[in-house]
């Protein structure tokens, strides 16, 4: 089951294509890391109130997402179906990132949480436009199940420094959450918005669609909806994704709180803890293609999450007389399942793509990956929104030098057995994933055997 030539993509193709990517995770990574506290140090807002905001962008994405999938399946363009969204959508985005970090010169909470609603919900809305059609190029630039996990591991490298970036880089480049840095904020948010979006001009510039896919007919959204919920493989592919995001999502906001409050680290320290997280993803990212080409991607992906899922729990039992050294160790090892993270929950998404076509003779990437686009937000949202909840109950104050001991079981219990058991429902699904390599094979056999035929009755 080799690679067949056509199906190889060159270096540059898959560094072009992944480039993008980094802007996507720097954003979504900065908004993760910060701006609960952004919105509750700086601008001044309560817990209920970035709940309710939270609510009503989580709300939006559930009508958002799959509308702007199915737009893109029926786009039909000289440029294609995905690559105008890319284009056209750079300024955009980058406005809309710059606009979340701006503190408007309102009074009253009430105006203030109408503000943030609506320019999160502008910026959500610009981008799925730019994001999805950006994932759904994946599996048509390649239809190999090994070359696309090479494609896919490109597209992380950028995605792992993109978070690094956020938790190193742009962490210090903000400086104090406190509202008289507001300013200082909304500019430094200025110019890595338009650091993020540039990399979108190199994936429309150096990529290509395949005109067979996009002079198809175009679909229905039932007929797309429908194509999403009879496919099996895709349907364990997104309870995999769904799961091991909210775990990644309820870990990266806690991250802070606990080494403030509960190792008694400084400020500072965060930016060496997660960028040595995600130094060791990036480092070991060969690895895990190496062991998926040499497994499959089913069982790599369950080895990283029983992996992390360990590293996580034994972070309830650290305590702070152990040092500085013990949680960079920990940190490192997290790293290596956070790296299985990211490249096998997005890999195994592309090859239901064919088992698609199989079945129902269309393609409906669009749709297929605005659902998984829709459930990493959702994953995200149930962070963003169980989180100050969690704080509320415990007795949590905001800025306080010290927590009470209720405040930090809670922080305590949000990084470790919380997300582990999101972690254990990835790995249930991955269990019963019914797609191997064997499998997409033969499937991609199928399909050109039929085009063939078809090819012959139309000739």
């Amino acid at each position: 089951m080799s690679t067949p030539t056509k199906d190889r993509l060159p270096w540059y193709v898959k560094l072009a294509y992944g480039s993008t990517d980094f802007g996507f995770a720097f954003t979504d990574s900065a908004i993760a890391v910060v701006y609960m506290i952004f919105l509750t140090n700086v601008v001044g807002l309560a817990l209920e109130a970035v709940f309710l905001i939270t609510l009503i962008r989580m709300t939006w994405d559930y009508v958002n997402d799959p509308i702007i999938g199915f737009l893109t399946d029926r786009t039909r363009t000289r440029w294609g179906r995905r690559r105008p969204y890319l284009l056209f959508g750079i300024l955009p985005y980058g406005i809309a990132f710059t606009m979340l970090w701006w503190r408007p010169p309102i009074a009253g909470q009430v105006w203030q949480v109408v503000y943030y609603t609506v320019v999160w919900l502008i910026y959500d809305a610009i981008l799925t436009f730019v994001s999805m059609p950006y994932f759904a190029l994946t599996p048509e630039l390649t239809q190999d199940y090994d070359e696309r996990t090479s494609l896919t591991s490109y597209r992380m490298a950028f995605s792992i420094i993109g978070g690094l970036v956020a938790y190193t880089v742009w962490l210090m480049a903000i400086g104090e959450r406190t509202p008289e840095n507001a300013n200082h904020i909304f500019v430094t948010a200025a110019i890595f918005g338009a650091i993020s979006a540039l990399p979108m001009l190199f994936t429309f510039i150096a990529t290509k669609e395949k005109p067979a896919y996009f002079s198809q007919a175009r679909p229905s959204l039932r007929e797309s909806l429908k194509a999403a919920r009879s496919n099996r493989p895709f349907l364990f592919a997104a309870g995999i994704f769904l799961f091991t995001w909210t775990a990644i999502s309820v870990i990266e906001p806690t991250l802070l709180y606990f080494l403030k409050y509960r190792m008694n680290f400084p400020d500072d320290t965060a930016d060496i803890v997660a960028g040595t997280v995600f130094i060791s993803a990036l480092l070991v990212l060969p690895f895990w293609l190496w062991v998926s080409k040499k497994t499959d991607k089913r069982k790599s992906y369950i080895a990283g999450m029983l992996f992390l899922s360990a590293v996580m729990c034994s972070l309830i039992f650290i305590d702070p007389s152990l040092g500085f050294p013990v949680v960079i160790f920990l940190a490192a090892l997290a790293g290596i399942g956070v790296s299985a993270v990211h490249v096998l929950t997005w890999a195994m998404i592309p090859d239901a793509v064919e088992v698609d076509e199989l079945s129902s003779g269309h393609r409906h990437e669009g749709v297929f990956y605005a659902l998984v686009t829709l459930f990493r937000k959702i994953a995200a949202s149930v962070a963003v929104s169980l989180i100050p909840l969690v704080w509320k109950i415990s007795g949590y104050v905001a800025d306080a030098p010290r927590q009470s001991e209720s405040a930090i079981t809670a922080i305590r219990i949000m990084i470790g057995p919380v997300p582990s058991l999101f972690l254990v429902g990835g790995i249930i699904f991955a269990i019963f994933y019914p797609l191997s390599r064997a499998v997409h094979y033969e499937t991609r056999q199928k399909i050109e055997a039929r085009r063939e035929m078809e090819g012959a009755a139309g000739g």
